[in-house]
């Protein structure tokens, strides 16, 4: 089965020299292969198409994907957006009592699985000609478990609740307080979900005015308060805290006791504690989605991190990703890059205090600790953004910072943008071999830098932060809208410029897994959230993660195969055993 998808945001006709056209031997030997549709974008016929990726290699804009599935995926193609779009290969299985998590890259169907399995898209099977009708897809699932479920969604006897992803977004759609949106929205117990949500004192506070956290709150108890068969949390755990993202974690579960509920979630440490079953999915980003079978939830993880799908002999990532059950080792005192004093920054209703410190040259510090503590307020600091009210900060290192909440606030596209920040943008080889590269910016150049989804966005800051000529690099919340991939892939992008480079770097995340991947020592805060900051260190991994995680009151344990850390439940004989032995996270 050969899929030729064009990607017609990227396709730009009116720029280039119609490379695909004039490249394609096909076309050379007479056979219309492609031409140009209505909208003056190309058309790529796939039944002419003979598969040789000549035209993919010469589209300047890399716009056009011809991919060869297996044959036997034809007969599980569920939608299809016309002619060279995106193609979404099966359903995930909804079930009551269980949350069915859903684990994949960004761009390859989560969303429209979820607008299927919600009433909202109805599935057209292929047919992109004809008027898609539920009949087709109750037929093909007719006698199982979804078949039963999609003739409830056909009958309109579904009732769904959505969590949306961009939770930013909430206060342009509405204006008004926390509480007012909450009672306009409420079917179900609304004080029982404010109560466990901790969501008191926000209620009379405006929606415009409020955290990111507090914004994710918000969402998930007005999709908690209705009244739904079926619930769905696009990634839940964004700009949370690790206790906050245990907690919403819990209440999830606790919903899935007499509904159905769906999470898709990119922590996989939350993602590990939150779900019974996982769908794995594998494609091609704007080209093609497959929804593997489900499986329990450790198996699914630790296949995930392997990268290849034994029942489907597919390999859908060219490398393991590996942890490790012990800290790193601690290392040599190198040349010291930033030093600080003691400080204090006080403001109308908080204030942070901290203790000295230094950054070595080379070293990535994590920064890890409770929502409303100082995290920003101290990574400000070091910024020159704001200044301290007490202490000192050595003034002989260059910043260059990435701010937790980005604004696509530019007029122009991606490779304008960084033309026009980044210092010798085109002859920076460092800055495409070691950046753009493995960020995938090459992709993002030709859309505008205002039409970037929230995950490009993030990607596009972490270039600029990494892109620009500093001693130190402070990013805030780089994993916020990536995809566990991406997160990854990022955590070893800002370790290897520190390392090649000799630069620092501060990472400010609630990751475990990334905060994992990508520190030397960490820095941990706590304190009276929205009252008083304290922070301590750097310290080396295993004196930090311990404090930090004796605060939060979770220990992790560390899978059998993989060494990933895994969250022990509560009170369990592991977690009694490791809180005696003083190891939080990391095993003897």
């Amino acid at each position: 089965m050969r899929v030729a998808a064009v990607n017609r945001g990227r396709c730009q006709p009116k720029k280039c020299n119609s490379e695909c056209i004039r490249y394609c031997p096909v076309m050379k030997n007479g056979t219309e292969v492609i031409e140009y549709g209505d909208d003056g974008k190309i058309i790529i016929h796939e039944e002419t198409c003979t598969g040789c990726g000549i035209c993919v290699h010469k589209c300047p804009y890399g716009a056009i994907s011809i991919i060869n599935l297996p044959e036997q995926l034809e007969e599980d193609l569920i939608h299809q957006y016309g002619e060279n779009g995106f193609r979404l290969f099966r359903l995930p299985v909804p079930r009551k009592g269980q949350v069915v998590g859903i684990l994949g890259q960004n761009g390859i169907g989560k969303t429209s699985s979820i607008n299927i399995l919600s009433g909202n898209l109805v599935p057209n099977m292929g047919d992109i000609h004809g008027k898609p009708e539920w009949g087709d897809i109750i037929s093909k699932y007719g006698g199982t478990e979804l078949g039963e479920y999609l003739k409830k969604v056909a009958a309109g006897d579904i009732r769904a609740a959505l969590k949306p992803q961009y939770v930013d977004r909430l206060p342009k759609a509405y204006r008004g307080k926390v509480g007012e949106l909450l009672k306009n929205v409420a079917e179900r117990d609304l004080d029982t979900v404010i109560s466990s949500l901790d969501m008191e004192r926000l209620m009379d506070r405006e929606l415009s005015e409020i955290s990111g956290g507090e914004l994710q709150k918000v969402a998930i108890a007005a999709t908690m308060v209705k009244d739904a068969d079926i619930y769905f949390f696009d990634e839940p755990s964004s700009y949370l805290d690790i206790a906050q993202r245990l907690e919403v974690a819990r209440i999830i579960r606790e919903l899935a006791k007499d509904r159905i509920v769906v999470v898709i979630e990119h922590d996989l440490a939350v993602l590990d504690f939150i779900s019974d079953q996982v769908h794995l999915m594998y494609g091609s980003a704007g080209a093609y989605g497959v929804i593997a079978n489900p499986r329990p939830v450790r198996n699914a993880i630790n296949i995930y991190l392997s990268g290849f799908l034994p029942e489907e002999n597919i390999r859908f990532r060219d490398r393991e990703i590996k942890f490790h059950p012990h800290p790193p080792k601690e290392l040599k005192e190198s040349f010291v890059l930033i030093r600080y004093g003691a400080l204090r920054k006080s403001f109308k209703t908080f204030e942070l205090v901290t203790s000295e410190g230094q950054i070595h040259q080379g070293e990535v510090i994590g920064v890890v600790g409770p929502n409303a503590t100082g995290k920003t307020t101290f990574v400000k600091m070091l910024a020159g953004v704001i200044q301290p009210d007490e202490g000192w900060i050595s003034a002989e290192a260059k910043v260059s910072y990435k701010p937790q909440y980005i604004k696509p606030d530019y007029d122009g596209t991606v490779y304008e943008l960084l033309f026009d920040v980044l210092e010798d943008f085109n002859s920076d080889n460092f800055f495409k071999v070691e950046i753009a590269h493995p960020l995938r910016l090459k992709d993002l150049y030709e859309k505008d830098v205002n039409a970037l989804s929230g995950g490009e966005l993030q990607r596009v800051a972490i270039a600029l932060c990494l892109g620009r000529e500093a001693d130190i690099y402070l990013l805030d919340e780089p994993s916020a809208y990536l995809d566990a991939e991406e997160r990854m892939n990022a955590s070893k992008v800002i370790k290897r410029v520190m390392d090649k480079s000799g630069k620092s770097a501060m990472v400010v995340d609630h990751d475990v897994y990334l905060i994992d991947m990508v520190s030397d020592r960490i820095m941990v805060f706590g304190g009276e959230p929205g009252i008083k900051g304290k922070a301590g260190g750097p310290f080396y991994m295993r004196q930090g993660m311990n404090r930090f995680l004796k605060d939060v009151g979770i220990t992790f344990r560390r899978d059998n195969d993989t060494y990933r850390p895994r969250i022990n439940k509560p009170n369990s004989r592991l977690d009694r055993e490791q809180r005696e032995k003083g190891e939080y996270y990391y095993s003897e």
